[in-house]
């Protein structure tokens, strides 16, 4: 449709050009009427012209303006624009959603569909997640060992609390001993220091150290040269302060070596809970 409405608008334009420059031959158009009212022409005789009078002026002249006329009527004719087509009625249809090309946002994901009531049979559920631990909690070692004539326990006092404990060492042996050392390590938990240590041995008969080890506060006594230690129970203590709250004395550890004469005595292990619940464990 648009290139037909080009054409028609360049003809009429060319048209219109052409009617501009055109400029009629007046004197040619006369002469053609003349000849025309004056008949035809007899043989091998020259026509007479007749005498111009007003009256064939007049006529010429009217028939010069017919024609002139007739002439500009074609041409208006040619160059009038032709009448726009009639317009017709198009049914639309409703603006379609917008493509995934032509919009700058993503396109909606589509709607799941109901799951199939066989979907379960033809997908076996998975088997829950082991709850098995990678590793095992450290076991608590044994608090009372023997050896012989010699026995031994470790223990955290009852009266400890959530800033102070202490770790008992019980010894029983039922022969005199003529060598005796007991260690005790109490492990770095935090917070953890030397706040003082006993025995219910004589302490002139025993030599003390305190020293940090490793990430542990270690308590050794040892038992000078020339002295014995009687058959009996003793007990050994380490005191010492830790930050505050519940201590866990787990990764503690305490040994005992001993000798009765030629025979070499060694015994040790870790601490027991509280019995009362009180103090740490």
């Amino acid at each position: 449709m648009t290139m037909r409405r080009d054409v028609h608008e360049e003809l009429r334009a060319r048209l219109h050009e052409a009617a501009g420059r055109h400029e009629p031959d007046r004197e040619r158009i006369l002469a053609r009427v003349e000849r025309g009212m004056a008949g035809p022409a007899v043989p091998g005789r020259r026509a007479a012209r007749p005498p111009v009078g007003w009256l064939r002026v007049a006529g010429a002249t009217a028939a010069v303006a017919g024609m002139l006329a007739v002439g500009g009527y074609a041409v208006a004719s040619a160059v009038r624009e032709e009448p726009a087509p009639p317009q017709r009625e198009v049914a639309t249809s409703p603006t379609p959603a917008p493509s995934p090309e032509v919009t700058s946002r993503a396109p909606a994901p589509p709607v799941d569909p109901a799951p199939s009531a066989t979907r379960g049979e033809r997908e076996p559920s998975s088997p829950p997640p082991s709850r098995t631990p990678s590793a095992s909690a450290p076991q608590r070692a044994p608090a009372a060992t023997e050896d012989g004539p010699l026995w031994s326990d470790g223990s955290v006092d009852p009266h400890s609390n959530d800033f102070w404990a202490q770790s008992n060492v019980t010894l029983k042996n039922r022969e005199r001993l003529t060598e005796l050392t007991v260690r005790l390590r109490v492990a770095q938990t935090g917070g953890v220091s030397e706040a003082g240590a006993w025995r219910s041995l004589p302490e002139a008969d025993f030599t003390l150290t305190v020293a940090e080890e490793d990430g542990f506060l270690v308590y050794t006594w040892t038992l000078k040269e020339g002295r014995t230690v009687p058959a009996g129970e003793w007990v050994f203590a380490g005191q010492y302060d830790h930050a505050r709250g519940g201590r866990d004395a787990g990764a503690d550890r305490y040994t005992a070596t001993a000798a009765t004469g030629s025979r070499q005595l060694s015994v040790g292990g870790g601490f027991a809970a509280v019995d009362d619940g009180d103090g740490d464990s």
